[in-house]
């Protein structure tokens, strides 16, 4: 039988064989250890922004200060994004950054605990937020690299769903713990899932070495070296974010919609087990659309979930007490956010060079906390002057302009990159 026939290979192919590299694959311990240690940070600070409302309430504060709170704590942020994804350039302050955020993040859910007035509110989420934000473009880094590149959507889209468990128990534990405890008291709790958060990832998730192909750039160089493409798809981020209100004003808008009916304090749980709803969706659909973006274009998908964005908006501002208003407005808000975050965060890797990657990861979050700063707040405000329904329709506006927006940006790589 000739040689190469069949099942027997020649010494050529063999060799060949020989010299391929291994494949790589995703799915690792490194990778479940950047989705435990976001699961912990989620469980803390979204039982906290869940509770939120009711103790804006019980300060006495107006629907504006709630808005005030998510969009300023954002937008200053932003600057700590930028800074930390500028850090984030260099591998070995990656772990660092990371798990500094971690912790603080976490810790600052307990000054909610001795908050006389919405400022002192106001102080402690923006410390938090201040964290949260120099930490995330270095922990996305991580995972880029962590990664092969064909596998990015499946990881982005496992994180954000082991993320959004966490965003899940959250308001689980909210429920529990206020109907347990005096509302105050249960702030002191929801610290102590963020903090593990940090051990978790100083204990599971690997340290990186600098590469050859990390330099050591200027902000601003850095900055002007992103792809062409990749800045094209800031802009429509921006776009969508300027409409992309805090889930916190949806729970608000449940808790005054159903509060004639139910009182306020059946109100508000049941309007935090509606955000539980949201988020079991968002959890559920994450890794499922990261899938569908290793295969199918993720500019089209990141497309489509900005129009259900759209839609959520139009939702809150026809919404009524009626639960079959409301479970739908919920569904949608959750869908939107699992397209959102696992889309952008694969499309920054796919659209951005290694050497880059840290400030891309950085600028994709400021430009997200700038829309957020301006989206809340000035929701809040419309919605205190105008009312609900004008406030939630102008944000349908915005979103809708993000989605036109999106569908101008590359449909991937437009050279290669590593």
């Amino acid at each position: 039988m000739k040689q190469g026939c069949g099942d027997n290979p020649t010494d050529e192919e063999a060799a060949l064989e020989r010299r391929r590299p291994a494949k790589r694959s995703w799915l690792s311990a490194q990778v479940l250890g950047f989705g435990i240690a976001s699961f912990l940070s989620d469980a803390g600070h979204e039982a906290a922004t869940s509770a939120l409302p009711a103790l804006i309430a019980t300060l006495g504060a107006a629907p504006a200060a709630l808005g005030i709170i998510e969009g300023l704590s954002d937008g200053a942020a932003s600057v700590a994004k930028l800074a930390g994804g500028w850090w984030a350039d260099r591998p070995r302050t990656r772990k660092p950054l990371a798990v500094a955020g971690y912790v603080v993040t976490g810790a600052s859910v307990g000054i909610f605990a001795i908050a006389t007035s919405w400022a002192h509110v106001l102080i402690a989420r923006t410390i938090g937020w201040l964290a949260r934000g120099a930490r995330g473009p270095a922990r996305d880094a991580m995972l880029s690299d962590a990664v092969p590149k064909e596998a990015l959507g499946r990881a982005f889209g496992l994180h954000r769903a082991m993320d959004t468990a966490g965003a899940i128990v959250g308001p689980l534990l909210a429920i529990v713990l206020t109907a347990v405890v005096p509302l105050r008291t249960s702030f002191l709790w929801f610290a102590v899932p963020g903090v593990l958060a940090g051990v978790a990832y100083a204990v599971l998730v690997r340290a990186q070495r600098d590469g050859a192909h990390h330099k050591r750039l200027p902000l601003v160089t850095s900055l002007r070296g992103l792809p062409a493409g990749f800045r094209r798809l800031l802009l429509a981020v921006f776009l969508f974010g300027l409409g992309d209100f805090a889930r916190s004003l949806l729970i608000l808008r449940a808790t005054q919609l159903l509060s004639p009916e139910l009182g306020f304090a059946r109100a508000a749980a049941t309007a935090m087990g509606l955000y539980v709803l949201h988020n079991v969706v968002y959890a559920a659909a994450s890794y499922p659309v990261g899938r569908l973006a290793d295969k199918l274009s993720p500019v089209g998908l990141l497309a489509v979930g900005y129009g259900v964005g759209a839609a959520t908006a139009v939702l809150a501002a026809l919404a009524t007490s009626s639960m079959w208003m409301l479970v739908p407005l919920f569904l949608a808000a959750g869908l939107t956010l699992a397209f959102e975050d696992t889309l952008e965060g694969t499309l920054t890797a796919l659209l951005t060079p290694p050497h880059l990657r840290g400030t891309a990861y950085g600028a994709m979050a400021t430009t997200n906390g700038v829309g957020d700063l301006l989206s809340s707040s000035l929701v809040g405000l419309a919605w205190t002057v105008f009312g609900p329904a004008v406030a939630f329709l102008g944000a349908a506006i915005l979103c809708g302009m993000g989605t036109v927006g999106v569908l101008l940006t590359p449909r991937g790589p437009a050279e290669e990159l590593e």
